[in-house]
């Protein structure tokens, strides 16, 4: 009885620990040009990244910039501010990274399959691909910042 209870105490620190590995992602990150914040979390057990912050020189007649090169020209109007731009990413634990999401480039108004890794607790490092070819692709490094 005593190996069964040791066993599931070691089985819950090690989920633990698997967890807090996955969470490494959350926080704010400025993007690699340090014009615009990502507020990276856990939703319904993905991690999603929403634009929360752009430099004031960004803002066009006091306004942020507007999605305007969406394809859908119903969310051209949109503030890319509050946007939703990285969603869908689940951690694996065997390659340390996050995958199977997605990036949205509102420069380009193109989605892109992304997946995710940490080069230490502040650099993030993204990589959005096209066709399922991961080395077909363009990098982007996102560096941890304070709200």
């Amino acid at each position: 009885m005593k190996k069964i209870v040791i066993l599931f105490f070691l089985g819950c620190y090690a989920l633990a620990g698997i967890a807090q590995e996955a969470d490494k992602i959350t926080g704010v990150w400025w993007n690699d040009e340090k014009t615009t914040k990502i507020e990276v979390e856990k939703k319904d057990g993905k991690y999603i990244g929403t634009i929360v912050y752009m430099i004031p020189e960004k803002y066009e007649n006091g306004e942020p910039p507007k999605d305007d090169e969406n394809p859908d020209p119903s969310l051209r109007s949109r503030s890319l501010i509050g946007l939703q731009i990285l969603g869908g990413f689940e951690y694996d634990t065997k390659k340390e990274e996050w995958k199977n999401g997605t990036i949205y480039d509102p420069k380009s108004g193109n989605t892109y399959d992304c997946y995710a890794w940490m080069e230490n607790t502040d650099l993030l490092k993204l990589k959005g691909f096209v066709g399922g070819i991961r080395w077909l692709g363009r990098s982007s490094e996102w560096y941890r910042t304070e709200f």
